[in-house]
């Protein structure tokens, strides 16, 4: 994401910062400024992007020492493209706007590919000006941007996506586990499904990882399993019964314990076939 906007060549400079130094390397060398600190970050930025691994790395970024909430002044705004909860998206909003700022939440549905070909769908929600300033970053980095309403939304939605997404992978592998089982080839079964009214880039993707039993992560299945978990949680505050999502959960969580947390998501499968259950 950040190379796309680097790329873009719409922008005087990219001022770039990372938990893991090394990967601000390659944007370095591409004349980007490796920051010490986020702060140092957003004092170099009228606007600055977050995108964090889970909701303890957000937070984190923003609230430790040298943080976000550090560099802030004036009407300096801060994006958070995270895919966290809603409190502690709402948590962020609240720390940054009492500083002055302004803030927008931002997740992206779409993961390694969308992002590196620009294709990302941005899922926005939060200071309207904000959002319309930050508009042709969000053409860089994506195919499509919303703006759904007040901060909450759009963390809410984007659970709601993933929560679909890996509900409809468990049911996908299990149906491609019960082939196998029963003797049937997986290759005739994703090809019917894929020209049938299920064809879909889900299918299409993960039925190709699923045959090849390769799983290389774009988007690893701890990230997947934490997006189910947090869905769950919400369904659990708003009292809305999530039992499909409730059981596709517990399959990833089988597989994190199998040790496939850093494989794609899809090596979910590992957990669903009939040589894991007779081990």
């Amino acid at each position: 994401m950040a190379r796309n906007l680097q790329d873009s060549g719409q922008f005087s400079r990219l001022s770039v910062w990372n938990r893991s130094a090394s990967k601000c390397d390659e944007l370095a060398k591409g004349g980007a400024v490796v920051a010490a600190s986020p702060a140092e970050v957003v004092r170099q930025s009228d606007i600055t992007f977050g995108m964090l691994a889970d909701p303890q790395a957000a937070s984190d970024v923003v609230f430790r020492e040298g943080g976000v909430l550090d560099g802030l002044s004036g009407k300096k705004g801060y994006i958070d493209m995270s895919t966290v909860d809603e409190a502690t998206s709402k948590k962020i909003s609240e720390a940054v706007v009492s500083r002055g700022g302004r803030f927008l939440e931002a997740p992206v549905a779409g993961s390694k590919k969308p992002a590196i070909d620009g294709t990302l769908v941005i899922l926005a929600a939060g200071d309207k000006s904000l959002y319309e300033e930050a508009l042709p970053a969000f053409e860089i980095m994506g195919k499509k941007s919303f703006l759904l309403g007040d901060v909450g939304t759009g963390a809410n939605m984007k659970l709601v996506i993933n929560m679909i997404m890996g509900s409809m992978l468990g049911a996908l592998c299990e149906g491609c586990a019960l082939a196998e089982a029963g003797g049937l080839s997986q290759e005739d079964l994703l090809e019917i499904l894929n020209i049938s009214a299920m064809a879909s880039p889900l299918v299409k993707v993960a039925g190709a990882s699923i045959l090849a039993r390769e799983y290389p992560p774009a988007f690893p299945l701890k990230h997947a399993q934490k997006d189910m978990r947090l869905a769950i949680a919400t369904g659990d505050r708003l009292n809305q019964p999530l039992p499909i999502a409730a059981a596709a959960n517990e399959k990833f969580k089988e597989a994190k314990a199998m040790n496939h947390a850093d494989d794609n998501f899809t090596a979910i499968y590992e957990a669903t076939t009939v040589n894991h259950r007779n081990k």
